[in-house]
């Protein structure tokens, strides 16, 4: 018999967190981080990370796991989040997964990355590649390896140019072969009945909670927070410099070339009400993104109303 991973998705700002934890509590279960930024040490604030005290009513797995100038790509978390289910279950608890980052949290129903070993020479190559000679002569030397064609490969976007050029230059495979071989991949959690239930609000009622987790932060300390971050080498992680909240509090920061960093945070300050308006904006729309991510992208799914769920009635 198949074991049970639980998984809790939903929207930025849906009430994820809270109700997590009642239901880990009241069924013996630990938590397992799948949000994409919880990965790193000091972005607690702007991330909206389980406090001390919440980690401490339930276990949580896979926060805090490195330093915010390093990075964390799928292929380690869903070694990570393997490891984490399995030491979970050999003690007797419950799984639940906890988290909204897409590309993370569809590695609980289907496979996310090949194979492929790049070594770190081949990657810094073809890095060196794009920033001298420019995304078309990659796009050029990809055709020429994959007569064949390069399928639906979107050659705008250098970042799956690169990662393809790196997979064939490393596997001597053309694009359409490994993408044959990946679809005949396992999921990396095949082996678990997985059983998804997905928050959702009425968009005024998500609004409103943005807004409000917006001006928590910045009365917490987000911008000191950033600036903290920002000595700790925050903008040699694009992924991390560039999330909501994050992106908006540097921009914020060097604005007309002032020096920002010893700002002290009042929600009431004018500035400080400009910096929250560009990240509820920003919150916002990337909640839409969201929303149409979770409908496409993930299996048969149940939907509750985050206002009507309880313990009794997630799963």
């Amino acid at each position: 018999m198949k074991g049970i991973i639980h998984v809790l998705t939903g929207p930025t700002a849906v009430g994820k967190t809270e109700l997590a934890l009642r239901w880990a509590e009241a069924n013996d279960a630990e938590i397992v981080s799948c949000d994409a930024l919880l990965f790193y040490r000091g972005m607690d604030i702007g991330t909206a990370k389980p406090t001390t005290e919440e980690r401490a009513r339930v276990r949580h797995h896979l926060i805090d796991l490195c330093e915010v100038h390093e990075t964390m790509d799928v292929t380690e978390y869903v070694a990570q989040a393997q490891a984490a289910v399995a030491d979970i279950t050999a003690r007797g608890k419950r799984v639940l997964v906890a988290g909204g980052s897409g590309f993370y949290l569809k590695s609980f129903f289907a496979p996310v990355a090949d194979n492929v070993a790049v070594s770190p020479e081949q990657r810094a190559e073809v890095e060196r590649r794009l920033a001298e000679d420019g995304i078309e002569a990659l796009v050029a030397e990809l055709r020429a390896l994959n007569p064949e064609g390069l399928g639906a490969l979107d050659t705008a976007n250098p970042r799956r140019v690169t990662r393809a050029l790196e997979r064939c230059w490393a596997s001597g495979k053309t694009v359409a072969v490994l993408a044959e071989e990946f679809a005949r991949m396992p999921a990396p959690f095949a082996q678990w009945e997985v059983r998804c239930t997905r928050l959702d609000r009425e968009p005024v009622d998500l609004d409103a909670r943005i807004a409000r987790r917006v001006d928590a932060m910045l009365a917490d300390g987000l911008v000191a927070e950033v600036g903290q971050l920002r000595a700790a080498g925050l903008e040699r992680n694009l992924s991390a410099s560039r999330a909501i909240g994050y992106r908006e509090t540097l921009a914020w920061l060097d604005a007309d070339g002032r020096n920002r960093e010893r700002a002290r945070s009042h929600v009431g300050e004018p500035e400080l009400a400009e910096l929250a308006a560009e990240i509820v904006k920003n919150t916002r729309a990337l909640v839409k993104k969201q929303r149409t991510w979770f409908r496409t992208q993930l299996p048969e799914h149940r939907v509750v109303a985050a206002d009507e769920a309880t313990v009794a009635t997630l799963f």
